[in-house]
């Protein structure tokens, strides 16, 4: 049967994460609600990345199998049945094999800090009226380099069999009214980049030595991390997947 990778961006403040739940509104489920509307028949979705409550994403992806003519205007039709907040913006074909969680090769992250009130940023970015040490805050993202067992920045109601990431880049940047911190990894755990932004900010507050840092990470114990920064300040940019298979 052929299968498609469907490229979506979303606005996540009105949703309780990615991956359809019971007794909670998802993306996943809003976009296969809109094609049993347009198509008359359910269609199941598989998500690449799980995003959490409230996370917004510029690029994601879900994978599906369908039989019968996907006519040109599709998209068009699929996002008029869409809430505003979310929106379809390419269709792939696949080879039959192809899996949009599996096959990504790594993901990108950015998480957006303002320190001054600006009613523009506030639904995202986290407002964090604090005094940062930018060059603190970049001593912390490089500390990443050196680690691969992330478990102190993984929520614990998880089921995944490790902990291990390889971190691809990891900095932090001014980037107008914001401080972003931007992270590139071939995978990410429940919580992670929040976990990570948390408690990077109490090293750039000058609350906790890099040398402190270093030690929650070998700890590998997820109560000394922070994890309460919000998910409105936190983006998955892109996936990345091999060359050829879009």
């Amino acid at each position: 049967m052929p299968r498609y990778f469907l490229e979506v961006s979303y606005k996540g403040a009105n949703y309780s994460g990615f991956q359809v739940q019971e007794n909670a509104n998802s993306v996943q489920e809003e976009i296969e609600k809109a094609f049993q509307i347009y198509f008359r028949r359910p269609v199941g979705m598989t998500g690449s990345s799980r995003t959490d409550t409230g996370v917004n994403a510029l690029q994601n992806f879900f994978h599906f199998d369908f039989e019968g003519n996907i006519p040109p205007g599709f998209l068009y039709n699929i996002n008029a049945i869409l809430p505003p907040d979310i929106v379809t913006v390419r269709l792939y074909p696949v080879h039959s094999q192809a899996h949009c969680r599996f096959d990504a090769l790594s993901r990108e992250y950015s998480y957006y800090i303002y320190r001054y009130k600006n009613p523009f940023l506030q639904d995202r970015a986290y407002y964090f009226p604090y005094a940062l040490d930018l060059e603190k805050l970049s001593s912390a993202a490089a500390l990443m380099f050196n680690h691969t067992d992330f478990s102190s920045f993984s929520k614990r109601n998880t089921q995944v069999k490790n902990f291990n990431c390889q971190i691809l880049s990891s900095r932090w940047e001014s980037e107008g009214d914001c401080f972003v911190y931007r992270v590139q990894a071939n995978r990410f755990l429940r919580g992670m980049v929040r976990g990570l932004v948390g408690t990077m900010l109490q090293v750039g507050r000058g609350k906790m030595e890099l040398s402190a840092l270093e030690e929650v990470i070998l700890s590998l114990d997820c109560s000394r991390a922070d994890f309460s920064v919000p998910g409105h300040g936190l983006f998955l940019v892109r996936v990345n997947y091999p060359p050829g298979l879009l």
